[in-house]
């Protein structure tokens, strides 16, 4: 019994499995999604930038900066260098303007696109900025008299 289990333990029995350890690298997609354009700003972990592309570096009409279209474009221009440089993972952090009702019409076409193009989305966060009270309105101490 004893014989057997030394013959197991031999190391020139060992078969030893490949594992593909294949680097994940992650980063972080930040969309600014306005009524008038769209900026799709991505970095690695640290916060260094590794693509940033806008609407009006796609199209050369203003008025439609906006656009699903042009925000899909922008996506893909934006996603070439992260790809290339071996990135897989990304979270996506969405803004649209301060104090606005939500993200412009291009902020939902460039994440599918991203996600199209091959990136694991780990998460989407909206980090829309929310105003608290803001300055102080003028009037002075009792109010504007009529």
């Amino acid at each position: 019994m004893e014989e057997a289990l030394e013959e197991i333990k031999k190391p020139e029995d060992k078969v030893e499995l490949k594992k593909k350890s294949k680097e994940e690298m992650s980063g972080i997609a930040h969309i600014y999604g306005s009524p008038n354009n769209t900026i799709v700003h991505i970095t690695d972990l640290a916060g260094n930038t590794l693509s940033r592309i806008s609407g009006g570096m796609i199209t050369k009409h203003s008025r439609l900066k906006s656009s699903p279209t042009i925000a899909m474009f922008v996506a893909k221009k934006a996603a070439e260098r992260p790809r290339d440089l071996g990135m897989t993972n990304l979270y996506i952090r969405m803004r649209g303007p301060t104090g606005g009702a939500g993200h412009g019409p291009g902020a939902h076409a460039a994440v599918k696109t991203l996600g199209k193009e091959g990136f694991r989305i780990v998460s989407i966060l909206d980090t829309t900025r929310v105003p608290r009270g803001g300055p102080k309105r003028k009037g002075g101490k009792r109010g504007r008299r009529v």
